[in-house]
């Protein structure tokens, strides 16, 4: 089982890696971060996208659809955003920009599949 920064570090090993973020759409508070710099501000990124699986889940329940959302993909210009939710904590996400030129998505999708597969983490109190 990994740690939140072991699967953050993990994360940003995938090519074209420009940030990542573990975060609770709940509360829109992010657990662990990495990368962003002059690229993205990933805190003010992973707050915005708990609006993302909200809005998603919202419109799930209106539908009736059943079932459980594994990821939600963003395509820009210039980036993929990539939101996972954690399918042993479905209050929590993972969220990853990628540079568009140089991420391979199928490939990025599949780390992020294993890397949340090992993520364990651990309630407080």
């Amino acid at each position: 089982m990994a740690n939140i920064q072991d699967t953050l570090d993990g994360i940003m090993e995938i090519d074209g890696a420009i940030a990542a973020a573990v975060v609770d759409w709940n509360s829109g508070m992010t657990l662990g971060t990495a990368g962003g710099g002059k690229y993205l501000d990933i805190e003010l990124a992973a707050a915005g996208n708990t609006n993302v699986v909200r809005a998603k889940l919202d419109v799930m329940k209106s539908l009736n659809l059943k079932g459980s959302i594994e990821d939600i993909l963003i395509t820009l210009t210039e980036q993929y955003h990539l939101i996972r939710l954690l399918g042993s904590n479905p209050n929590l996400f993972i969220y990853v920009a990628l540079h568009r030129s140089q991420a391979n998505l199928g490939l990025a999708r599949y780390t992020l599949t294993q890397l949340e597969r090992e993520l364990e983490v651990l309630p407080v109190g």
